[in-house]
């Protein structure tokens, strides 16, 4: 029998930085010429990252999430490892994952021989971390859901820390201790840039793998994504500024655009009212597509917005 798939899961709430962590692991574990799985999951039916790993061992996991609606698509794709193995599987769950039911997936008897769950990195985005545990502006699911990310990881990542102050930053890191594991490493960062070392010393305790803060599941049914197409050519500023004013409730976007007078096609993210651009290879298929994701979000009333900027 082969040795135990190191396991390496990711976990955030959404816009956090998790994609660009991943990013830099697929790098760092290729440099050292390591056999790379990596498992995607998107909440709606289309990734728009899926053209950052096409050179990879990579499977999409789309609609729904792999802690609870679509289980039973993780099993199907860990069995794919099992018959083929890897030195390192990567997965990426959802912004509203709880790890600990890919925790209890990957420890089940039919997996416990062929996984070992390594690191369980997650990442937590200060500039609105104090926001998403307000009573005020957040629900009870989001701030059980963020609590359950940050009290299972091995390494804490708190990101976007230049986004905020110093004694916000010692507000948040406040919250985070008390809610943390006491073996938990957690490191700050900015641009979710940590050393390869940091990512690969903050090791799993074996009781973790089967410790739980909570045993039910915990919905997230109001969070959905939900998506724009048929795009035309639009103003780069006017894009941004419509991004911008989007509802509180719209709390990450991603996808591809075409701007007026300029041939590439671009790749946008959008995370704590912040734009960033991407030109995409000229080989690329992709055409132009908005997913946004957030809390009791309205298609119609986001796409009508939409219209009226780019079409009236």
């Amino acid at each position: 029998m082969n040795k135990p798939i190191k396991v390496y899961l990711l976990s955030g709430f959404l816009g956090s930085g998790k994609t660009t962590v991943l990013k830099r692991m697929i790098k760092e574990f290729k440099n050292r010429n390591m056999k790379l799985g990596i498992i995607l999951n998107e909440l709606g039916d289309t990734n728009v990252e899926q053209y950052l790993f096409e050179d990879e061992r990579a499977y999409e996991l789309l609609n729904g999430c792999i802690c609870c609606s679509i289980q039973d698509d993780l099993k199907t794709t860990l069995n794919q490892f099992v018959q083929s193995p890897v030195d390192v599987l990567l997965i990426e769950g959802t912004g509203v994952a709880n790890p600990q039911e890919i925790i209890d997936a990957l420890s089940s008897p039919d997996y416990i021989d062929h996984f070992s769950l390594t690191s369980l990195i997650s990442l937590v985005d200060a500039s609105h971390f104090l926001d998403y545990h307000s009573i005020f502006s957040s629900s009870k699911e989001i701030r059980q859901l963020l609590k359950e990310q940050i009290s299972h990881a091995s390494l804490l990542i708190v990101n976007k820390t230049d986004l905020v102050s110093s004694k916000k930053l010692e507000k948040v890191m406040k919250k985070i201790n008390e809610m943390a594991s006491d073996q938990a490493k957690i490191t700050l960062s900015e641009y979710g840039e940590v050393s390869f070392d940091e990512l690969l010393e903050a090791r799993v305790k074996t009781i973790d793998l089967f410790s739980s803060n909570s045993s039910n599941h915990l919905p997230h049914h109001t969070i959905k994504a939900i998506k724009i197409e048929d795009i035309p050519s639009i103003d780069r500023k006017a894009f941004v500024s419509w991004l911008k004013e989007l509802p509180n409730d719209v709390i990450r976007g991603k996808g591809f655009v075409r701007f007026h007078d300029d041939p590439f096609l671009y790749s946008f993210q959008f995370a704590s009212k912040k734009v960033y651009f991407e030109k995409v290879d000229g080989s690329t298929t992709e055409t132009p597509i908005i997913i946004l994701i957030g809390n009791h979000l309205d298609p119609s009333t986001i796409r009508s917005s939409f219209d009226y900027a780019f079409y009236v």
